[in-house]
């Protein structure tokens, strides 16, 4: 019983999107739908260049007439910093996604390739120089005194390396 409600909802929507595109409220004359549906180059040159996450969409679509809708939606996203490239990163020299954020030193969180790399770093030196995903973060935190917890979750290649060390000394 179920499927049978289902589908009779589906095919009703079908047939009312379907008769939202053959009749309309002000009904053309037919050599005026003809111009219509003839556009001459439109929808060109859009969405290109695009950096980040849902950049550059729906651009350049259901035009008339000539030369529209180009252009649109190029170029777009969040400018990276310190030589940064992709989405969300911090520190420097980070490629991808969410690198090299929330790190206590300068020194910490930088140079990874790939997603969720050198993050949430306390101390010096710290979630550097990683490759892959998840690597590199929560080193050197809640430590007290000089030179403690630093140098930790450096140069790991792969996934979920080198976190959690150098923490809580006293």
């Amino acid at each position: 019983m179920k499927n049978s409600r289902s589908s009779f909802a589906a095919l009703a929507l079908a047939e009312f999107l379907a008769a939202m595109f053959v009749f309309r409220a002000d009904p053309a004359p037919l050599n005026e739908l003809h111009t219509r549906a003839a556009c001459v180059g439109c929808g060109n040159g859009n969405g290109n260049g695009n950096v980040g996450v849902l950049n550059g969409n729906l651009n350049g679509n259901f035009n008339t007439g000539a030369g529209n809708g180009n252009g649109n939606g190029n170029g777009n996203g969040l400018p990276q910093t310190n030589g940064n490239l992709g989405y969300m990163n911090g520190g420097t020299g980070n490629v991808g996604a969410y690198n090299g954020l929330g790190n206590s030193s300068s020194s910490s969180g930088n140079n990874n390739v790939g997603a969720l790399n050198g993050n949430f770093n306390g101390s010096t030196n710290n979630g550097s120089g990683n490759v892959g995903a998840f690597n590199g973060n929560l080193n050197g935190l809640g430590n007290v005194g000089a030179g403690n917890g630093s140098f930790n979750g450096n140069g790991n290649l792969g996934a979920l390396n080198g976190n959690l060390n150098g923490s809580l000394n006293h």
